[in-house]
């Protein structure tokens, strides 16, 4: 036994032998791991050369400049968009978005409800009323102009009803 190995037992009390042994499954070990990390080394390699080629052999440059272009041309999109949402919401305040319909018999000795009461309104309850009275003489049509929910004229129960009823939506 070499000196060296007979100090080593000396001083652990353990067998020389078993302490190569030792070292070499470690080193085993560390071979294997070393040749897995190679492995997955080569495989991130691979990966990085397709990505650095681009589809087709373009340059990753290309590519690049390629998704900055249309990332410029979709801003310039949600810009105008943007736009026409502001112009839609302008438009949207003076539109006629609620409405009320009252159908009634204006005289009793005809059939049916043939006259009604129509209330159109804007965002801000302005708007106007539109009467029309249906008699066997003919038929009558009266508008009253509705501003902030009211009426300057003084309304008839149908028209003030219809009113109402315009004004109740959202």
């Amino acid at each position: 036994m070499s000196p060296m190995l007979e100090y080593v037992y000396q001083m652990t009390g353990i067998d020389a032998a078993y302490i190569l042994i030792g070292i070499a499954a470690i080193e085993l070990i560390l071979l294997i791991l070393v040749i897995i990390a190679l492995c997955k080394l080569r495989k991130y390699h691979r990966k990085i050369d397709r990505f650095m080629r681009g589809k087709d052999a373009e340059s990753m440059e290309e590519t690049i400049l390629s998704c900055i272009e249309k990332n410029e041309q979709v801003d310039q999109m949600n810009q105008m968009l943007r736009e026409d949402i502001v112009g839609l919401r302008k438009n949207q305040r003076i539109t006629y978005q609620k409405m009320g319909m009252v159908k009634y018999n204006a005289f009793r000795e005809m059939s049916g409800d043939l006259s009604y009461a129509l209330a159109l309104l804007d965002q801000k309850d302005n708007g106007f009323l539109i009467n029309s009275v249906y008699a066997k003489e003919g038929g009558y049509s009266y508008i009253k102009e509705i501003i902030n929910g009211e009426s300057e004229i003084e309304l008839s129960e149908e028209e003030q009803a219809a009113l109402d009823k315009a004004k109740s939506q959202s």
